[in-house]
């Protein structure tokens, strides 16, 4: 069958088996947005976990091509060593015969015993990816 036929079936698997997950840990680094001639747009920072063996990992907030849809503000309100739940999606794609990962935030919560949320820190999976458009990373 045709390569469009593959692509269009792949992402419609894509969609049925790509799950959710969360981890917490603290801030360790928050970057500045990056913005790329397509008005694609990431902000990129950087947790630690608290367990036996410490991991730092790295995640995005995507904004979309609208500039209300702008969720790489939500890092304004939060700072370095501050705790956190992040809830992201694995995303993935190849370009020019190389596949990267990406590991894109759609929520982020202080955790409790933090200073109190303000009123825009989570970030819903639903404002990221309302229009299926605004997760290409394409650049």
């Amino acid at each position: 069958y045709s390569k469009t036929a593959r692509h269009t079936n792949t992402n419609q698997t894509k969609q049925k088996i790509m799950s959710s997950f969360s981890i917490k840990g603290i801030i360790e680094r928050i970057e500045e947005t990056q913005t790329f001639d397509s008005g694609f747009a990431k902000r990129e920072f950087a947790i630690t976990t608290e367990s036996e063996y410490q991991q730092t990992i790295k995640f995005e907030i995507v904004k979309g091509k609208n500039a209300d849809k702008d969720k790489t503000k939500v890092l304004n309100d939060y700072q370095v060593n501050e705790p956190v739940e992040v809830w992201f999606d694995i995303r993935g794609n190849e370009y020019n015969g190389k596949v990267y990962n990406n590991l894109v935030c759609w929520k982020l919560e202080r955790q409790e015993g933090a200073s109190t949320p303000k009123q825009n820190d989570a970030v819903s999976r639903a404002e990221i990816y309302a229009d299926p458009d605004d997760d290409d990373l394409t650049v």
